[in-house]
C-alpha cells in the first residue's frame, strides 16, 4: 500500500535512526511504499523539493522557522504549515493514491491536509499521539485556560481525534486520559501505540569506555548519570539543576547533554557554579549520542513536576537500548516511572522530592555489580517486549489492512 507520513521533524532520509524513521524503514521493507512530508525550515534557505532517498519519497516544504525560533513566528508557522503541507501535496503528489495517512503530534494543525487526503483517496487515518495539545502548553502556563487562544486549539484537537480513525497513545495512562477527557470520541479508536525503534545491541569493554569518557573529558573513576535531550520547560530543568547541587556524592558524576529553549539559562547556571561533579555538553548528533550514552551508567529522565497529562518521554528508549537503568523524576500523572519499577530497571521520584532523588542515586551508586546487570538485563527485556517498532506496525497495518 502507499503511505503518507505527514510530521514536524526534519526527515532527509530513512537511514536515520529514530521513532519515527524506524516506524517507516519497517513499512518499506515489508514492500509499501513511503512518502513523507516533512518541514524544510525558513532558516534553510531551501525552497520546496521532493526527492527520492533510502527507497523513499520524500517532499520537504518549505515553512516558517518552527524549532528554536521566537513564540510569534513558531506560532504563525504552526498555523500555516497545514497550508503549506496542503499546497505542496496538491502539487507534487496529485497522481498519487494514498491507502493510509499517518501523522503524528506535534501540531494538531494537519486537519486540513488529513480531510483532503482521505475524501480524495479514501485513505485510512491514523494519529500517533506524542503530546497532548494545548493542555500541556496550559501546565506550562504557555497558554492562558479559557482564554482565546486556548478554546481556539481546543477545536483544532477536537477535529483532530475525530478525523482520525484510530489514535495510538504511548501509554496506558496516556490512552485512558484521552478517553476520559474526549467523551466525543470512541473509546475504540483509541489504542496503545508506544514510541518503538528498531533496537541494536551494542558492547562496549572498559578500554572503548575509557577512550570515549577521554574524548569528551569526563572521569574514567565515578559513576557517570546522563540526562540526554530536550533542555526545555517541560523537562523542569530546575530540578536537574538542584539534583546536581544537593548530590556530592563522591563516585558520582552527571552529565547533561542536549539543546532546547533552557539551554542558555543551564550554560549560564553552569558558568556561575562551575560543579566540580557535572559536565555541559551541547547536543550531539545521534550516532555520536548514542556512543557517548554507552560510556555511561545511569539514564535520567526528568519531567515537570506541574503536567497533569501522563507524558511518555522517548529518551526512556535510548536508555533501555544502552542497558542503562534509569531515575525517573516526573509528575504524579504519568506512568513510565511505574513501568521502569515494575520492569526491575530503574526508579521513579517525585519531580522536586530532593530527598527521594538522592536516595535513588545512592540506589544506583552502591548498588553490587550483579544487581546492577540484573537491571541492564531488565531494562533491555522491556525494550524488547514493549518497544520493538515491529509491533507498531502491526498494529497499523493490521486496521488499514482488515478495513
Amino acid at each position: 500500500m502507499k503511505i503518507l507520513f505527514l510530521t514536524l521533524a526534519k526527515i532527509k532520509t530513512l537511514d536515520e535512526r529514530g521513532i519515527y524513521t524506524d516506524l517507516l524503514r519497517k513499512f518499506r521493507d515489508e514492500g509499501h511504499r513511503v512518502f513523507v512530508v516533512s518541514p524544510t525550515e525558513r532558516r534553510d534557505k531551501k525552497k520546496t523539493h521532493c526527492s527520492t532517498e533510502s527507497g523513499a519519497t520524500i517532499l520537504n516544504v518549505r515553512t516558517f522557522n518552527l524549532q528554536k525560533t521566537n513564540l510569534i513566528e513558531k506560532g504563525v508557522g504552526t498555523l500555516a504549515i497545514e497550508y503549506q503541507y496542503l499546497n505542496a501535496i496538491k502539487k507534487y503528489f496529485a497522481h498519487e493514491k494514498f491507502d493510509l495517512v499517518l501523522y503524528s503530534t506535534p501540531p494538531i494543525t494537519f486537519s486540513k491536509v488529513i480531510h483532503f487526503v482521505k475524501k480524495r483517496d479514501n485513505a485510512y487515518s491514523y494519529l500517533l499521539l506524542k503530546d497532548i495539545f494545548p493542555q500541556n502548553a496550559v501546565d506550562m502556563k504557555m497558554l492562558q485556560k479559557d482564554g482565546f487562544l486556548h478554546r481556539f486549539f481546543l477545536k483544532k484537537e477536537a477535529r483532530l481525534y475525530q478525523l482520525s480513525d484510530a489514535i495510538g497513545c504511548m501509554s496506558e495512562a496516556n490512552k485512558a486520559y484521552v478517553i476520559e477527557h474526549n467523551p466525543k470520541i470512541a473509546a475504540s479508536k483509541v489504542e496503545v501505540n508506544p514510541n518503538s525503534i528498531e533496537p541494536l545491541e551494542v558492547s562496549i569493554d572498559v578500554r572503548e569506555k575509557e577512550s570515549i569518557r577521554a574524548k569528551y573529558g569526563l572521569p574514567s573513576d565515578k559513576k557517570i548519570f546522563v540526562y540526554g535531550g530536550n533542555l526545555g520547560i517541560p523537562q523542569g530543568i530546575d530540578f536537574l539543576l538542584d539534583t546536581i547541587e544537593a548530590v556530592q556524592t563522591k563516585g558520582v558524576y552527571f552529565l547533561v547533554v542536549g539543546s532546547g529553549t533552557e539551554y542558555e539559562r543551564i550554560a549560564q547556571w553552569f558558568a556561575e557554579k562551575q560543579p566540580a561533579n557535572a559536565k555541559l555538553l551541547n547536543g550531539l548528533p545521534k550516532n555520536d549520542y548514542d556512543v557517548l550514552l554507552r560510556a555511561c551508567d545511569v539514564g535520567l529522565i526528568f519531567l515537570h513536576k506541574d503536567f497533569t497529562i501522563p507524558n511518555f518521554p522517548s529518551r526512556l528508549l535510548s536508555y533501555l537500548e544502552m542497558k542503562l537503568p534509569i531515575i525517573a523524576a516526573t509528575d504524579l500523572n504519568t506512568d513510565i516511572g511505574t513501568v521502569i519499577e515494575n520492569a526491575g530497571c530503574g526508579y521513579w521520584v517525585q519531580s522536586g522530592d530532593l530527598d527521594e532523588m538522592k536516595e535513588a542515586v545512592e540506589k544506583l551508586h552502591s548498588c553490587t555489580p550483579d544487581r546492577y546487570t540484573k537491571m541492564c538485563e531488565n531494562g533491555w527485556d522491556l525494550l524488547q517486549k514493549e518497544y520493538q517498532v515491529a509491533h507498531s506496525y502491526q498494529l497499523i497495518n493490521d486496521k488499514v489492512t482488515y478495513v
